[in-house]
């Protein structure tokens, strides 16, 4: 009997790291791989991107639409609630032997809930990394304790995942599956992105991503306008804009980037660049700049250089290639002076990337096939030795 694995996905982001390991599984004889779609890749205003998952050759099984709209505490908390539910019903009709999560989305929390009472072991990706200005760290951490395999990406998450209670046996240390899509992925040449992009590209250039700061009300919209400020004043440079998450006050940042974009012909947004372009930017422009984990995970290993703006992903494991920053537009302008000043620049080919240079989906791969499911679900906690 074929083993039957079900990932589940919510987002483009987790969506294009999974996508490797995906293929891998489908390609697998031991193993036959279900596909349930939820979250943002249902949704209009976030690019519809479960069209991306069909022209990638995958068949959906089960799509669990939360009605996403409105972003404040409230609507967030229906779509959880909806992803309970339809995750429930999608399970009990696919009976799949693992679910296969990755990250730390509150639809991805939401739908692992439902694994576990429905009493089906889940593996989770990426777990035991920190982002302490927001509310993902806890949901990564409680997804933890509702996972029962575990697939990190450097030594320092495994041993924090160890930490939480969880056996060091379950615990395996692959890398990012992100890296894999880099070594792997035939990137675009300059002409060919602009035509995918239908702009064309500056003298300079930088891609910009930036989410809600979500354990800050009201914050996100205050540091995005003090990064647009310090954007508008940049000379010869042409930007591309990927919008926001599905999170609190993610409705606000898009208009703002929108309108941003409207009133600069230097500027592009897109709702979903898909792996092949958005990697492909990230070859082609002179930095990276936002508070997205991508700008810390992958990023470094096409040696570029990162400016992180604000605290969103504080504890993260960085690479040399990255600039932490205040989100105060005059710190954003001494920042950006520093991505391209030639001594930076000149570092960035030697950057060794903290989450490892590819082969996680192979890794992750050999053990989903291998390991043994009977007497996963019921865990002991393991506890750590105290000096």
């Amino acid at each position: 009997m074929n083993r039957t694995i079900c990932v589940i996905t919510g987002s483009r982001a987790e969506y294009g790291l999974l996508r490797p390991l995906m293929a891998a599984i489908k390609a697998e004889p031991a193993l036959d791989l279900q596909l349930v779609v939820t979250g943002a890749h249902l949704s209009a205003d976030h690019g519809s991107t479960f069209h991306e998952i069909v022209n990638d050759g995958f068949s959906i099984d089960w799509r669990v639409d939360l009605q996403l709209g409105a972003d404040g505490p409230e609507q967030i908390a229906n779509a959880m609630a909806l992803a309970v539910k339809g995750t429930a019903a999608a399970l009990a009709q696919l009976k799949p032997d693992l679910v296969l999560v990755l990250g730390d989305r509150y639809e991805i929390f939401a739908v692992v809930a439902a694994a576990l009472v429905a009493r089906i072991p889940v593996a989770h990706l990426h777990g035991g990394e920190c982002t302490q200005g927001a509310y993902d760290e806890a949901i990564r951490h409680a997804i933890t304790k509702m996972s029962h395999l575990h697939f990190v990406a450097a030594a320092e998450y495994r041993q924090r995942v160890i930490q939480l209670g969880e056996q060091p046996e379950r615990v395996f240390l692959v890398g990012s599956l992100g890296i894999d899509n880099i070594k792997t992925m035939a990137l675009l040449d300059r002409a060919g992105l602009e035509a995918a992009l239908d702009f064309r590209l500056g003298r300079r250039n930088l891609l910009v991503t930036f989410h809600p700061v979500t354990l800050e009300p009201g914050a996100s919209a205050r540091q995005l306008n003090e990064l647009l400020l310090a954007l508008h004043e940049l000379q010869d440079t042409h930007l591309i804009f990927t919008l926001p998450n599905a999170d609190n006050e993610g409705g606000q940042l898009t208009d703002m980037i929108k309108q941003f974009v409207a009133a600069h012909a230097n500027a592009r947004c897109y709702a979903s660049l898909g792996q092949l372009r958005y990697l492909s930017c990230v070859k082609h422009v002179d930095g990276v700049v936002g508070n997205s984990s991508s700008g810390l995970i992958e990023v470094p290993s096409l040696h570029k250089g990162t400016l992180n703006i604000g605290d969103r992903q504080q504890g993260r494991l960085k690479a040399a290639s990255v600039i932490d920053c205040a989100p105060e537009r005059t710190a954003i302008a001494a920042a950006l002076q520093q991505l391209y000043s030639s001594q930076f620049t000149a570092m960035l080919p030697g950057v060794i990337n903290p989450y490892g240079d590819g082969g996680a989906t192979a890794r992750i791969l050999q053990v989903l096939s291998s390991v043994p499911l009977t007497g996963l679900l019921k865990k002991v906690f393991y506890n750590v030795p105290v000096s």
